[in-house]
C-alpha cells in the first residue's frame, strides 16, 4: 500500500566479517534495511545510493581509514555515525567524534547496548519529525520554542539554528539537541551527565549510567558547536562553561 511506512535503512562500513554480519543482524533485528560495505570507500558509495538513517563505521579498515570516512560521509549526508571501533582510549573517540561522528561504541559490545543506541537514535528520529525533540527536555518543562538568544534563533520544530537571520547553521542532530537543552533551561547549569542522556535519547533526569568518555564527548560536541556558532570558549555569546560541572546559557537567554 502507498501509506505503508518506508523502511529505514542502514549501512555498516566494517572489514570484519563476524561483526559486520553481527551489526547488520542487529539492524535487520531492529526493523532496517541493513547493507554491509567491506571498506571506506564502498561505505561512502553506499550512504549515497540509501541515504541511510543510521551508519556505523570501523577506524582501522584498508585504503580509506574509518576517520576519513567519516569525515567524507558527514560532509554530504546527515545519517546518525556510530564509531564502532577496539580503539578504547578516550583520545579515539574524541578523535571520532571531531571527525563527525554521533556516538562511539567499543569492541567487543553487547548486541543489547548497541540496540538500545539504535533504538535512542530512532526515537529521536521520530520526535523530530512530529514534535519538538522530546531529547532536549528538562525534566520539568516541555519543550516549544522558538528560542531566541542576542541575535541566535532555534525552532525545534523546524530544526533550523540561524544566526542574525542568516542561513541554517547545520547543526548535526547531536548539537543540536545538545543546544536546545541549553535554551530551554536558560541559566540553570545543565551537567555533563545531563546532556549524555540528551544525546542519547533519553530524559535528562534518566537513571542510568554515564561513563567518563561519554562526559569526554560531550566536551567535545559542544566545541564543535561553539565553532559554527561563531563564538570563542574565552569570551562566550551563547555557551558559557560551569568547570567541573558541565554548562549554561550566557546572561540574557529568553529561555521560557
Amino acid at each position: 500500500m502507498d501509506d505503508e511506512p518506508v523502511t529505514a535503512a542502514a549501512v555498516v562500513i566494517e572489514d570484519d566479517d563476524v561483526v559486520r554480519d553481527l551489526l547488520v543482524d542487529i539492524f535487520e533485528s531492529a526493523g532496517f534495511r541493513a547493507f554491509g560495505a567491506v571498506s571506506g570507500a564502498q561505505g561512502i558509495e553506499a550512504v549515497a545510493s540509501y541515504e541511510p538513517l543510521i551508519t556505523t563505521v570501523d577506524i582501522n579498515m584498508p585504503g580509506i581509514d574509518g576517520l576519513e570516512t567519516t569525515r567524507r560521509i558527514r560532509d554530504r549526508s546527515g545519517t546518525h555515525i556510530i564509531v564502532v571501533s577496539a580503539l578504547t582510549d578516550e583520545a579515539d573517540a574524541v578523535l571520532a567524534l571531531s571527525s563527525g561522528a554521533d556516538d562511539f561504541v567499543a569492541k567487543p559490545f553487547r548486541a543489547r547496548e548497541f540496540r538500545a543506541r539504535i533504538d535512542a537514535v530512532l526515537r529521536r528520529a521520530k520526535t523530530a519529525h512530529v514534535s519538538p525533540p522530546s531529547t532536549a527536555r528538562s525534566s520539568s518543562a516541555h519543550i516549544e520554542g522558538p528560542f531566541l538568544h542576542d541575535d541566535l534563533v532555534v525552532d525545534p520544530a523546524t530544526r533550523i539554528a540561524q544566526r542574525d537571520g542568516g542561513a541554517d547553521l547545520g547543526l548535526t542532530r547531536t548539537e543540536f539537541d545538545l543546544l536546545v537543552a541549553l535554551l530551554s533551561t536558560g541559566r540553570r547549569v545543565r551537567t555533563k551527565e545531563e546532556l549524555v542522556r540528551v544525546s542519547r535519547g533519553e530524559a535528562a533526569d534518566a537513571p542510568s549510567t554515564v561513563t567518563d568518555v561519554e562526559m569526554r564527548t560531550i566536551e567535545t560536541h559542544i566545541a564543535k558547536l561553539r565553532r559554527k556558532l561563531g563564538e570563542d570558549a574565552g569570551t562566550p555569546r551563547y555557551i558559557e562553561t560551569v568547570r567541573g560541572v558541565g554548562y549554561r546559557l550566557t546572561p540574557g537567554a529568553a529561555a521560557d
